[in-house]
């Protein structure tokens, strides 16, 4: 048996058109890659208005023109070659990115793949001057108006493997359209104009002003998300999220409207998307995605945005705080959402100054689960809570203004059992009894577990785990958080721990898994929300079984002191399962229904 050598071939460097090819593979996946990059730069030269065209999906031609301040003729042909950039100049430019491009190696690379040619009006400069990016051309005069006006044609004629992996003409522009999307999100102030095959698809003005933003939110994501918007501003420690989330009630079965920017870059995190999840948690209704445009400004220097060839992650130098300050910030702002300004402003705002109001009962936590657990005796339990609810309100017998009626208005009737029907200023509202009941007990055994300390359940058979020695030594750091949680968890050795207590009020969950999912979230994000995510559910449990049942028949006061409650409810916009709880029809609505006055 003979064994053939093998040849080892010499090192050599590699011919410069095949490294921009190569570098090409990492940029340019498909025509929205080159969109991306063509317009970053644009974004970069601080340009105020920008205009994409692009004929056959772009594969035939991507054209971006811009009004910013424009490349000088000496400089033309530096900047279609690789790494030539204007934006980096030494190490310490490096470790504060502010801006979206910084590689210098977009242009060499697309221009490696397709035919480009480059035309540039420098603000200081007489007239354009263009250049095509093929070797040991210069640079001749043009007509181009101020800015630059880069051609991209022909996209990979030269590299027919890769041809063959783009998808039809119409997959490719929707890629696009999708793209130009976020970057009109992500820079509002930025006027923005989008062609394909020649017509014009979107054409959108600067937004400076907030109804100005909501048209631009209407226009890119749709009426419905634009009229079902919370106005999110939150500043701390050199953090500044803003943005809009969508209420719970608006909701997606794919997480294909969510938008996250940090530093105006659009970006895929876990962590962020870890926070936002848990933020809505308590009101999505099951498999749902909610919908948000988020923006995070922050100083540069707390990330790297260098850790992507495409620049679609970064990574936080303080995940922990950021995931904290996300998660807060919204939970915050999903909770202070009331019944006055659904009714009267489509799109309301939240701010770190905003108050939350929380309607508080005299029963204590224990006494509440006590009867809320069993599934028998409801009309009793009923009777009980009704009680609670027939409190003291000022409602005037016969208002006279608008400025008298409460937000939810007055009750006129329920329907089948199910629905209380009341009159506000906008119109008619429908309320589902049961789902706003249950929202608004649910909040108050929340409230009242919180004010009360975490009671113990001894296990008869203490739990041994094997864990990694990075888990045991989170335990033991961790131990204080351990407590507070209302386990007792010691370490037996190097990978074992040993579980002796739980959470009384999670006795009948899976002790192990519940420790291991704890671990892994510290481990991960710093902190966990596991046991506050399995005590809402045993909550929210509770609270449907405590709440008014259907067929059940309120009195007017009884109606009236619901709508009240929901209105000093956080999060009474939706049930504990995430349906809503109550619908706004305004007059105008039902005039047109009608066809009145037409």
């Amino acid at each position: 048996m003979t064994v053939e050598t093998l040849i080892v071939p010499n090192i050599q460097t590699l011919p410069s058109h095949l490294v921009n090819q190569i570098a090409a593979g990492e940029v340019v996946e498909r025509p929205a890659s080159v969109v991306k990059e063509l317009v970053e730069n644009s974004l970069d030269a601080a340009a105020s208005s920008i205009t994409i065209e692009v004929e056959a999906g772009g594969t035939r031609l991507i054209r971006v023109t811009d009004d910013g301040t424009g490349i000088e003729a000496g400089e033309l042909a530096v900047a279609i070659s690789r790494h030539a950039t204007s934006k980096i100049r030494n190490l310490d430019d490096l470790e504060k990115i502010a801006s979206l491009g910084f590689r210098g190696e977009a242009l060499p690379s697309i221009a490696s793949v397709s035919r480009l040619t480059l035309a540039s009006h420098h603000r200081n400069a007489k007239h354009a001057w263009k250049i095509t990016a093929r070797e040991d051309e210069s640079p001749v005069p043009d007509a181009a108006p101020p800015g630059t006006v880069i051609e991209v044609c022909e996209l990979f004629y030269n590299v027919p493997a890769r041809k063959k992996f783009l998808r039809t003409e119409q997959t490719e522009y929707k890629h696009i359209e999708s793209l130009f999307k976020t970057l009109a999100l992500s820079h509002p102030r930025v006027a923005f104009k989008l062609i394909h095959n020649q017509k014009v698809i979107y054409q959108l003005r600067s937004a400076v002003s907030a109804l100005e933003h909501q048209q631009r939110l209407a226009m890119l994501c749709g009426k419905s998300f634009a009229e079902s918007l919370i106005e999110v501003e939150v500043e701390t420690e050199g953090h500044r999220l803003s943005g809009w989330l969508a209420l719970p009630t608006f909701n997606r079965s794919q997480a294909d409207m969510q938008y996250f920017f940090v530093n105006q870059r659009v970006i895929r995190d876990k962590t962020i998307s870890h926070a936002v999840r848990q933020a809505y948690q308590d009101v999505m209704f099951h498999g749902r995605h909610p919908a948000f445009v988020l923006s995070l400004d922050m100083d540069p220097r707390q990330l790297d945005v260098n850790v992507h060839p495409q620049k679609r992650e970064v990574r936080f130098r303080n995940s922990r705080f950021i995931h904290d300050f996300i998660y807060r910030s919204l939970k915050q702002g999903l909770a202070e959402v009331q019944p006055e300004q659904q009714v009267n402003s489509p799109a309301f705002a939240f701010n770190e100054s905003s108050s939350s109001l929380s309607h508080q009962t005299g029963m204590g936590f224990n006494q509440y689960a006590s009867y809320s657990t069993s599934k028998t005796n409801i009309r009793e339990k009923t009777a009980a809570y009704t009680s609670l609810i027939q409190t003291s309100y000022d409602i005037p017998a016969d208002p006279e203004t608008d400025a008298q009626i409460p937000p939810l208005g007055y009750a006129l009737a329920q329907l089948k059992g199910i629905y209380i029907l009341a009159e506000n200023t906008q119109g008619l509202i429908v309320v589902d009894m049961h789902a706003a009941h249950e929202r608004i007990v649910y909040e108050r055994m929340k409230q009242n577990a919180k004010q009360e300390a975490v009671i113990r359940q001894p296990l008869l058979v203490p739990i041994s785990l094997n864990v990694s020695q990075a888990e045991a030594d989170l335990v033991e750091e961790q131990q204080p958080l351990f407590e507070h949680l209302g386990f007792n968890v010691e370490r037996l050795g190097v990978e074992q721990l040993r579980v002796r207590a739980i959470p009384a009020l999670l006795k009948n969950a899976d002790s192990e898994q519940l420790v291991r999912d704890v671990l892994a979230d510290l481990a991960e994000f710093g902190q966990s929300q596991r046991i506050q995510e399995y005590e809402n559910e045993v909550l929210s449990t509770m609270a449907c079984h405590a709440s008014v049942r259907a067929n059940r028949l309120l009195s007017i006061d009884e109606m009236n002191a619901l709508l009240r409650d929901i209105e000093q409810t956080e999060r009474s916009g939706q049930c504990n399962h995430g349906r809503p709880t109550w619908k706004q029809l305004s007059l105008d609505a039902l005039d047109k229904f009608f066809k009145r006055g037409q």
